[in-house]
């Protein structure tokens, strides 16, 4: 049921982050402020194909 998503750094547009998320419970895209070691600060990444 659970799905492996990629995050990717709003700024650099890199993807550094996997996660996993239940499309039932969560249909939009997730989005998390996380550390991009690319830009060197913490920045939103978000949910990518």
């Amino acid at each position: 049921m659970r799905d492996i998503v990629t995050l990717a750094c709003e700024r650099c547009k890199n993807r550094n982050y996997t996660t996993t998320k239940n499309k039932r419970k969560t249909p939009d895209k997730l989005g998390f402020k996380k550390y991009c070691h690319f830009c060197m600060t913490h920045t939103l990444h978000k949910e990518t194909k």
